[in-house]
């Protein structure tokens, strides 16, 4: 990374005090003086020895601003005592955008100035360091723009350097493809938004620091028996004592995505409906099985909630996700039920409803709505994404069409004992605490997002995740990315367009670090 050095003196500072201010500051970003292009100040201060000698040592230009230009500059941290002696709010800060400025404009593309550590001070020097990014072309426009920075991190864990990711449009993100051509690009999941990207996660919905320690161990003690075909009984008698169920409606599968697919493959459906916005993967399912897929799309203006009469009475599958991603609405589990019919398979993807305390509103375990299909997945409260593990709970003769259209040893026998595991009381009190804990995180996040006048989140949200309207959220999905954000695009769900994005909900420090870049990244828009 080049790091260009903005520097206010006194008259008559020694050499010694700006470099250890500058040191100083270096080291707060991660740098080294090796990562210095220029030191920049006001031009009647460039010829103090403390400062030209200073950049000597450094072995880097020295760039002399006039007041004039240094105070067409809006910095973040104003004073009013170099105002009344400069003309110039920060001689640091404007001195540091205006010198990355002109090392952006030497670039082959469009770039910006970024402010990566705002002025730290001593007793008679102040230091700010800015750096250059380039940025996506639909986005440039000439001279700087100023992210005011609490801490001078725009990436990475807390302590680590910064990192300033080349920025992907919308277009770069769709790695995922269709035969259809509908509008939405229904195969685009939130990993396309991180893969092979040193960002911060807001975009998959993943518990984060999981599996636990006691999970590896139980799944890596599995590999001593790979040898042998995998055997589910276990796992799925456990499943079924977990939801008080016979092991008859229980059918295991490799995440809940498989599910989808048996579904759309094997029962024989008419006339499916989804409930939108919701998981895309069950309508792709559908699709690529031949079926012409009706959609209900649930409105904004009504919170996402369901209004079951808005289903068509002749639909023979209905699916609909509950907590609903993205949307992260929680609908009554009876609404949910009243949209049982015979003739009508009811799929119900719970997927998220582990990490609603209490699960209330779930249905698994009941027997009394027909044609009732529950599924549900491991793979987020566990961090089991990469394992595949989830399961179907159903009337028996829906599970024995399921199973009839699976291949031979569909689940994997590290997944059956992670299965199991996660059974266990000790794991399910476990999975409660979490999800107490997510809910604290998730009204923080909440609470901090209602500060901006720009943000619309939808009201009510019980799920690990929450879903917000921001006028050209596309393009602030973007300048999230420079400042080491990803965030989950809402224009491929049917039912959202360009305007909304999903967040998953992290800790507090994560999600303080998040808002911060949120104001920087709507600053840059306004």
């Amino acid at each position: 990374m080049c790091a260009h050095l903005g520097v206010g003196a006194r008259p008559g500072v020694p050499v010694d005090d700006v470099l250890a201010l500058v040191d100083a500051v270096l080291r707060e970003a991660g740098l080294t003086r090796a990562a210095v292009r220029s030191l920049a100040t006001l031009d009647a201060r460039a010829a103090e020895p403390g400062v030209a000698g200073a950049a000597a040592e450094l072995g880097v230009p020295m760039r002399g601003f006039t007041a004039g230009e240094l105070a067409t500059v809006s910095v973040p941290h104003p004073s009013a005592v170099p105002l009344a002696a400069t003309g110039t709010s920060s001689v640091a800060e404007a001195a540091a955008l205006l010198s990355a400025g002109v090392g952006a404009s030497a670039t082959a593309g469009p770039s910006q100035a970024l402010l990566l550590v705002p002025k730290r001070k001593s007793r008679r020097v102040t230091c700010a360091i800015a750096t250059c990014v380039p940025v996506c072309p639909h986005e440039h426009a000439p001279g700087v723009r100023l992210l005011p920075l609490a801490h001078g991190y725009i990436a990475g864990e807390p302590g680590s350097p910064p990192t300033i990711p080349t920025p992907h449009t919308t277009a770069a993100m769709d790695t995922h493809t269709h035969a259809h051509t509908d509008a939405h690009d229904l195969r685009h999941h939130g990993d396309a938004e991180v893969r092979d990207e040193k960002l911060i996660d807001l975009a998959v919905n993943v518990r984060t620091n999981t599996p636990p320690d006691w999970l590896r161990k139980r799944i890596a003690d599995s590999l001593t028996g790979l040898a042998a075909y995998p055997d589910g009984r276990a796992a799925r008698a456990a499943v079924a004592v977990r939801h008080d169920l016979p092991t008859g409606r229980v059918l295991l599968t490799a995440g809940a995505a498989e599910a989808f697919v048996l579904l759309a493959r094997a029962l024989p459906v008419r006339r499916p409906v989804v409930v939108h916005p919701q998981f895309t993967e069950p309508e792709a399912a559908l699709r690529d099985a031949g079926h012409e897929v009706g959609r209900v799309l649930l409105r904004a203006e009504d919170g996402f909630r369901l209004d079951p009469a808005a289903v068509p009475e002749d639909a023979d599958l209905v699916v609909i996700g509950n907590p609903t991603n993205p949307t992260s609405v929680l609908h009554p589990a009876e609404s949910i039920a009243a949209l049982a019919r015979p003739g009508r398979t009811l799929v119900v993807d719970e997927a998220f409803m582990d990490a609603v305390p209490g699960e209330r509103e779930s249905l698994a375990g009941r027997t009394d709505v027909p044609g009732l299909v529950v599924l549900r997945s491991l793979t987020k409260t566990w961090g089991l994404a990469g394992l595949r593990i989830g399961y179907v709970l159903a009337e028996p003769e829906t599970i024995a069409l399921l199973e009839g259209a699976q291949p031979l040893w569909p689940v994997s026998t590290p997944a059956l004992v992670a299965a199991e595991a996660c059974m266990s009381p000790a794991a399910l009190a476990e999975a409660e605490h979490a999800a107490h804990q997510i809910a604290v995180e998730r009204a923080h996040l909440l609470a901090g997002l209602a500060e901006f006048d720009e943000v619309r989140t939808v009201a009510g949200a019980e799920g690990p995740f929450v879903l917000l309207r921001i006028d050209g959220a596309d393009a602030i999905r973007d300048r999230l990315r420079l400042l080491g954000f990803a965030a989950r695009r809402g224009d491929t769900f049917p039912g959202l367009d360009r305007n909304w994005l999903r967040l998953a909900v992290r800790d507090r420090a994560t999600t303080n670090r998040f808002l911060q870049a949120l104001d920087q990244a709507l600053l840059l828009g306004g």
